[in-house]
């Protein structure tokens, strides 16, 4: 008899499906990196503000200037490349580049749907 109701919870616990209530809400932003503060040329400044790397930075920077829970759900356009050249003395000849236009989708969770008020949802 125990045998039988095991095997009948663990068939309904296989089977069973959870369903996934969270929604989401989602807002595309478009704006700019910051160009580096020091001057190089004009092919290094512009491998810099390419890198993959600072525009993962820059991305998750954007959704956070949205508030609390704001998180990165894709970048939609990396933008475009400008180079600015330097008017310094010393830095004559040199460049400080950055990305503009870039797109990025931020989501986040939608109040209300998950956990917060227990039995409704």
């Amino acid at each position: 008899m125990k045998l039988n109701l095991i095997g009948l919870g663990l068939v309904l616990c296989v089977t069973s499906t959870a369903t996934l209530a969270t929604e989401y809400i989602y807002r595309e932003l478009k704006a700019n990196t910051l160009p580096m503060q020091h001057c190089d040329s004009k092919e290094k400044a512009s491998a810099d503000a390419e890198k993959p790397y600072k525009l993962t930075i820059y991305s998750k920077k954007f959704c956070q200037t949205q508030g609390y829970g704001w998180h990165v759900e894709k970048v939609k356009d990396n933008g475009k490349l400008v180079c600015n050249e330097c008017t310094s003395g010393d830095a004559k000849g040199k460049y400080q580049c950055y990305m503009e236009d870039v797109v990025v989708e931020c989501k986040r969770i939608k109040p209300g749907t998950v956990g917060m008020l227990p039995g409704k949802g």
